[in-house]
């Protein structure tokens, strides 16, 4: 069972479309008890960062997502899933971000076109394509859809990269912590064997 945090982002129902789509048994919630349960756990991710740091503070459950991220459950982070991540943003610098990985998420510089909008590459960084569960069956170039204007640094959690006129982190994982940048149920039959390589990890 996956359980998929629900803190108002407005990609949940592509997320639940997904996870029917691959057989995965899921269900909703904004309560701290069921985080801290889950057997796994997704956090979707649209907007911006500030409200929805500040979204998971008034839900009370940001204790509660550290937590389950450091039990040894996996746990998947969706672009600004991902990005909550890390320890700070660009985007709103006075918010404390979830801090489970060090750096700031860093906005394109003002020249790039934003947001980054459309299919890319992404390019696993060595032995990730065997490494890591969540490559299985993507095959040696695989692309995904992405929506953003913030990216990620690269860092030894990084898993693959793309570039978007500067490499950034597509795909991070560290332990049972994995996150994506761009957004699997928007990516097709590579997004659906993602999404189902997390469930059945």
């Amino acid at each position: 069972m996956i359980t998929v945090v629900n803190y108002g982002a407005g990609n949940l129902r592509s997320v639940e479309n997904t996870l029917s789509e691959v057989g995965a048994s899921y269900f909703i919630t904004q309560s701290p008890a069921d985080i801290r349960a889950a057997s796994k756990l997704i956090l979707p991710g649209v907007g911006h960062f500030g409200q929805m740091l500040s979204a998971l503070d008034s839900l009370g459950i940001r204790d509660a997502l550290v937590e389950k991220a450091r039990s040894g459950a996996p746990f998947l982070g969706i672009c600004l899933g991902l990005q909550a991540m890390f320890e700070s943003s660009e985007e709103a610098p006075e918010q404390k971000g979830l801090a489970l990985f060090p750096g700031s998420v860093r906005r394109f510089p003002l020249h790039f076109r934003c947001p980054h909008m459309g299919w890319n590459e992404i390019v696993p960084v060595p032995g990730a394509m065997t490494d890591s569960p969540l490559f299985r069956g993507l095959g040696p170039k695989p692309y995904f859809y992405f929506a953003h204007s913030y990216y990620c640094p690269i860092s030894e959690a990084t898993a693959a990269t793309c570039t978007y006129e500067i490499p950034y982190t597509a795909v991070l994982q560290s332990g049972n912590v994995f996150g994506v940048q761009f957004h699997p149920e928007k990516s097709g039959p590579l997004g659906l064997r993602m999404v189902r390589n997390f469930a059945e990890l």
